[in-house]
């Protein structure tokens, strides 16, 4: 199994203490704790991208370029690039530079995005956003594979004739996973292309995930790819750890009651009535390393997942307990969970491209960091 670190860098007041620091000083934590999660043996680390308040995650190749720099071997993820916002030519050219940037660590999670203020100033609807997003990905996968589209046409942007990207990318191809929350098209875009599928699996209880997991694994079938090559990721909604599980309940206590205050107090629907709840039957992981381990052995056994993300950031716990608990899952909770569940069936590094060899199958870069 592997694991992720992942920011949407949120930017509001501490949920406990109401404190707020200054932009600077959110990006400034941000990098240390990217830099953090390769010092503890992360295999990624995954930055969102969200054009409203109260994140400041608006432009994840930048974010992730600076990243690049202060990293040498973690994988760098999108989570997830909103295709339906973007234009696919512009979106190609900033992550075909990335690409080279970070010595292809880069692996693109695609969705077509939420949230009805970024919807509004891209001027998207609920209605098209899904054929934006279907649209978008198609020419994006396009013009990362073909050093020259000699045309294209579509309904957002203008068409293309003899039309050259610059630069070509390092990674041929670029592994690309499809972010799904609720819908079953983003299931079928993943399964129709034979590329991986990553499960918000953060707001509810598992079963709708898990259903929309067994529509993926189906329809990957209906289109003829081979059943050992699925590869599927899921988030988790908060993680905490302590070597007694009385102490990880306790402190983290205050951090769900803080963030069920602020729920109800801008009207948003509460999924998880009480801490007891959360701790039992959303996908946060929060109790000895024991306890963890099975949580996750036990979500597994319905999503089947290869990779797990957890939350980069401290949320409402003290910089401290964050960062121990992280240095604790690294420890005695990973290593478990990567003898027990397998790994996704890619290899974990750069590939450079290779027209003799299966694209399944792409070849990884000799002495790339895996």
């Amino acid at each position: 199994m592997r694991f992720l670190a992942i920011s949407l860098i949120v930017h509001a007041p501490h949920p406990i203490t109401g404190a707020q620091p200054s932009t600077r000083e959110r990006f400034a934590r941000l990098i240390s704790d990217a830099q953090l999660a390769e010092d503890l043996g992360f295999d990624g680390f995954g930055v969102g991208e969200r054009h409203e308040r109260p994140f400041i995650s608006s432009s994840p190749p930048v974010v992730l370029s600076h990243i690049a720099a202060r990293t040498s071997r973690i994988r760098l993820f999108t989570a997830v690039t909103t295709l339906s916002l973007l234009d696919p030519v512009r979106a190609y050219e900033d992550y075909a530079t990335l690409d080279h940037l970070s010595g292809g660590r880069l692996d693109l999670i695609i969705g077509k995005g939420n949230g009805a203020a970024q919807r509004e100033l891209f001027q998207v609807t609920t209605e098209d956003q899904w054929e934006r997003h279907i649209e978008g990905y198609e020419l994006f996968r396009r013009l990362w594979r073909e050093p020259k589209i000699s045309s294209w046409s579509g309904r957002f942007r203008p068409g293309l004739t003899d039309a050259e990207t610059w630069p070509r990318p390092l990674q041929q191809p670029i592994r690309v996973w499809h972010g799904s929350a609720t819908s079953r098209q983003s299931v079928d875009l993943a399964a129709r292309y034979g590329e991986p599928l990553f499960s918000a699996n953060v707001t509810n209880p598992v079963e709708p995930y898990a259903e929309l997991v067994s529509h993926y694994r189906e329809r990957w079938e209906h289109y003829g790819h081979d059943p050992a090559r699925i590869a599927v990721g899921a988030g988790s909604a908060g993680m905490f750890t302590r070597r007694k599980s009385q102490d990880a309940l306790a402190e983290y206590r205050p951090v769900f009651e803080a963030n069920l205050r602020f729920q109800r107090g801008i009207g948003l629907p509460i999924v998880f009535e009480t801490f007891e709840d959360y701790v039992e039957r959303s996908s946060a992981l929060i109790g000895s390393p024991q306890q963890i381990v099975d949580k996750v052995h036990k979500y597994h056994e319905q999503l089947g997942h290869s990779v797990l993300h957890l939350h980069a950031d401290a949320g409402g716990l003290t910089q401290r307990q964050h960062e121990e608990s992280l240095a604790l899952f690294q420890a005695d909770i990973a290593p478990v969970l990567r003898r027990e569940i397998p790994d996704p069936p890619f290899a974990w590094a750069p590939v450079l491209p290779d027209p003799s060899a299966d694209p399944v199958h792409p070849r990884i870069i000799e002495g790339a960091p895996a």
